[in-house]
């Protein structure tokens, strides 16, 4: 049974992205409040939509007088209209957010959207891998009702009881464009990557401001399970965030750019998946067979990187 059930859930999230499938990307930086804040929330939105940018993305960015639930609608309901279902979608939301038991609501400019709405846009969204990063106070109190198959959730807080402003987002954007977030050295950064380098500097903001923290991370991204704070090869939790690649760098992001070189990078991202992948299986297959896998999957990948070189 367990083995079962191992399989279904790599069958669902290591679907394989095609060569020609695209990404969409929206942030939304909310209604902020106080000057201070509606300056670092735009900041932000403004940072992601420069470093987001690149071949076959497709990036949308709301802030200032333009996130506004009218606008955040119209905006989904565009990306539903485009996107298919071998495409990936990135809802990004920066801001502050309010839960009171039961319901969570994102702050916008006029009414606040809450996350049942938002999850019912989403669902008409055919991309059937979705990431949904949300960065506002409280924002845990949103993954029960948009987590689902197919899309993993990030929140920059364990709960919807977490309701002091967070600065999660801060380090989450610095993820995307620090080289030493990308752990593997593989020249691209993943949403895991940029998770667990955004959760540890949090972590040492509180610490260096001896402050107590008012806010604890966490994602989920495997079928029916409970947030965590952190990726498990038992439970396969953070293997979906880990196949998600956000942004590109060095020959990587050289090679998504040459359409002669974008075939060869997109096998060599599918290899580096496998044999993630592998991991998580290793302990349901004998020793013999992980071994010819793995090295079936390292001996191709050599090659292709070898064909990727300038």
């Amino acid at each position: 049974m367990r083995l079962i059930v191992l399989v279904t859930f790599l069958a669902w999230a290591l679907a394989v992205r095609p060569a020609s499938a695209e990404a969409y990307f929206l942030t939304v930086a909310g209604l902020g409040g106080e000057p201070d804040y509606e300056r670092e929330f735009s900041a932000l939105a403004a940072d992601l939509d420069r470093t987001l940018k690149g071949p076959e993305a497709h990036v949308y960015t709301l802030s200032g007088e333009d996130a506004s639930r009218a606008q955040l609608i119209h905006t989904l309901q565009l990306i539903a209209g485009l996107a298919q279902p071998a495409d990936e979608f990135v809802l990004i939301l920066i801001g502050h957010g309010s839960f009171d038991g039961i319901d969570y609501k994102f702050n916008l400019v006029g009414p606040d959207i809450s996350a049942a709405a938002l999850a019912g846009l989403c669902n008409r969204i055919a991309a059937r891998r979705q990431l949904i990063i949300n960065t506002t106070s409280a924002s845990g109190g949103s993954i029960p009702v948009l987590a689902r198959g197919g899309r993993a959730v990030i929140a920059a807080t364990k709960s919807g009881t977490e309701k002091n402003a967070t600065i999660f987002a801060r380090y989450f954007v610095d993820a995307l464009q620090d080289p030493t977030a990308d752990l593997d050295k593989n020249d691209a950064i993943s949403a895991l990557e940029a998770f667990e380098y955004a959760t540890a500097k949090t972590a040492a903001f509180y610490e260096a401001q001896k402050r107590l923290a008012t806010e604890h991370a966490v994602f989920v991204d495997t079928p029916n399970a409970a947030p965590v704070r952190a990726a498990s090869t038992q439970t396969g939790a953070g293997r979906f965030l880990s196949s998600l690649v956000l942004v590109r760098l060095g020959a990587a992001r050289t090679a998504a750019a040459d359409p002669a070189k974008r075939q060869l990078l997109d096998q060599k991202e599918q290899l580096e998946r496998r044999i993630d992948t592998l991991k998580y299986q290793r302990a349901a297959m004998s020793a013999e067979d992980y071994k010819r896998e793995l090295t079936d999957a390292l001996v191709q990948l050599a090659k292709i990187e070898q064909q990727l070189e300038p």
